[in-house]
């Protein structure tokens, strides 16, 4: 195998790409092929190349015009599906990152405190409800502060990243 080039190359590269070849070329160019391997070896490429493509071009049927429109018309939709749904897969993704974080921070106080996780339960319930015990002393709301805070921050920032996405 040779890496150098012809310079007959390019003249008879354009002869096959326009299909002059041989009949449009001249005498010279077609001396020049019968000699030189490498632009003998192009041509041979180049004719089965383009005669599988013939072939192929006349194995498929020509398409109705309506089966084309009714294909163009669900590359439009489906183009235009993906565009809008993208801003909601991210503001979803970053929702759920959110939440897990919520999560996390939650759960790493709870146990920072003891896990008593019945005990705040007691704490939240009003002293009208008369099936849970009565609560004595002052009522911690720190946690239901937290928790309440990061579920509003969560939500709030899922918002926040949609609107964000949507303009981009």
């Amino acid at each position: 195998m040779t890496f150098r080039t012809c310079s007959y190359e390019v003249e008879l590269t354009q002869a096959l790409k326009d299909g002059h070849w041989p009949q449009g070329c001249g005498t010279e160019l077609r001396a020049h092929v019968d000699g030189c391997g490498s632009c003998r070896d192009l041509v041979l490429v180049t004719q089965a190349f383009q005669g599988a493509r013939r072939e192929s071009e006349q194995l498929t049927p020509a398409s109705s015009p309506s089966l084309l429109w009714w294909r163009a018309q669900a590359r439009r939709r489906n183009a235009a599906t993906e565009r809008v749904s993208r801003p909601i897969t991210i503001a979803q993704t970053f929702a759920l990152f959110v939440y897990v974080l919520v999560a996390v921070v939650f759960a790493a106080s709870q146990y920072n405190h003891g896990l008593h996780w019945a005990s705040w339960w007691s704490e939240l319930a009003p002293r009208a409800v008369h099936f849970l015990p009565d609560i004595s002393g002052k009522v911690d709301l720190n946690s239901f502060l937290l928790i309440s805070g990061l579920g509003v921050v969560a939500l709030l920032s899922g918002l926040v990243v949609y609107l964000a996405s949507e303009n981009s």
